[in-house]
């Protein structure tokens, strides 16, 4: 995952990514699981799991004996496995996944296909351990105004830097469609998508500025390589495209979501 804008900057612990994105991911959980139609019996896998956003979510619904979670960061590995100790966590890539085939019941990848280098590949490996008639699925967040906190973010950093690294310029998947011809173009079947919408409060600006200024995701990566007259600037725009909030607030997020299903025959 590496080679693709931003990827470097999620080697942080699950504290700090909890702070910035995990916020978002946690919410976004349950809905993910309803879609990926989760029940008891099933065998999971989490791919990307992060410090174990979904994790948790299919934990609770099925038990941690029931689910597999793999990631390439080894500080969100340990996280995983410290957080869900029933969980058999490794550490691999999407595109190579250290899991047998036909091994599980259904395998989700939340808010990780903007980050690997080779989707088609990955897709390929999610339908590999799916048995016959399982659900592979995955979710991205929307671009344009569809991730409130990101696309404010960039709206300022344009502003400042037009050559600045939009996520929704140099990432992939953020668009209407994108996931299900992904996952068409790997032979799944009874393709469908969705929009699964959540939100984060803040206390207030600090805890959106504070969180950005962890170096997390490609936003964050950006703004800590910004010299300090430029940061300062950042905040002041960000501030007001906020909405100059004094007191709590919200903001929302829109992931587009896709499922299919592993040919029988």
């Amino acid at each position: 995952m590496t080679d693709v804008p931003g990827a470097r900057q999620f080697q942080a612990g699950g504290g700090d990514y909890d702070r910035f994105m995990g916020r978002y991911s946690i919410a976004l959980a349950p809905p993910m699981a309803d879609f990926a139609e989760l029940r008891a019996g099933h065998l999971l896998l989490d791919v990307g799991c992060g410090p174990g956003a979904f994790t948790g979510e299919a934990v609770r619904r099925l038990g941690g004996a029931a689910v597999t979670a793999v990631d390439p960061s080894p500080s969100f590995v340990a996280d995983c496995r410290q957080r869900f100790p029933d969980v058999d966590v490794r550490e691999g890539r999407a595109e190579e996944l250290p899991v047998a085939e036909d091994a599980v019941d259904v395998a989700v990848a939340q808010l990780v296909l903007h980050f690997v280098s080779e989707p088609a590949r990955a897709a390929a490996e999610l339908r590999r351990v799916v048995r016959p008639g399982g659900l592979v699925a995955a979710c991205v967040w929307g671009f344009g105004g569809g991730m409130e906190m990101l696309r404010a973010f960039w709206d300022v950093a344009l502003e400042v830097d037009p050559e600045a690294p939009d996520e929704a310029r140099v990432l992939r998947f953020g668009e209407p469609g994108e996931l299900a011809g992904l996952w068409s173009g790997v032979g799944l079947v009874d393709v469908r998508e969705t929009a699964l919408e959540v939100s984060s409060s803040y206390a207030g600006f600090e805890e959106l500025w504070d969180s950005l200024l962890l170096g997390i995701g490609p936003a964050g990566g950006w703004l800590v390589q910004q010299p300090a007259e430029r940061r300062q600037r950042l905040r002041e725009l960000l501030f007001r495209r906020v909405g100059s909030p004094v007191a709590g607030f919200e903001l929302g997020a829109v992931a587009l979501a896709a499922r299919g299903t592993v040919p029988s025959d």
